[in-house]
């Protein structure tokens, strides 16, 4: 089943209280213990679509893709340009993290910097929702 995530950024150095200012609004689908569901996705690509917002520097879109190797055997990544090498952001461990209220998952950026961000929201993605976002 899809569900809406959206991830605020955490607590760090730079963001003492963290920020809702910069985040990700995510459509995938989650296993009933809340971890991305791969076989689903495989068949729901084109509804897994990702909006990265960040301060003053806008938003940008794109799709949750799961890419062999790395570890656990593959790698999540959100891809804004599936045309162009260079612009995808990893996330650490996905596979294993739970997608729950409360929970941190990290995100590196195109830069490879990780960011740590926590889930603020998880709710059933209604179907004609997930269409829109194709």
């Amino acid at each position: 089943m899809l569900y809406h995530i959206t991830l605020h950024l955490a607590r760090s150095k730079q963001f003492p209280e963290g920020s809702p200012r910069y985040g990700y609004e995510i459509t995938a689908p989650l296993d009933a213990e809340g971890h991305l569901d791969q076989e689903e996705w495989a068949g729901k690509r084109a509804y897994c679509r990702v909006r990265r917002f960040w301060g003053d520097e806008g938003e940008r879109n794109g799709v949750l893709v799961r890419r062999p190797g790395g570890a656990g055997g593959a790698t999540w990544v959100i891809d804004y340009n599936q045309d162009r090498a260079g612009d995808e952001e990893a996330g650490y461990h996905l596979h294993q993290h739970r997608f729950a209220v409360g929970e941190y998952v990290t995100i590196q950026d195109d830069d490879e910097k990780p960011h740590t961000f926590q889930v603020v929201s998880v709710n059933r993605a209604e179907p004609a929702k997930a269409e829109e976002h194709r």
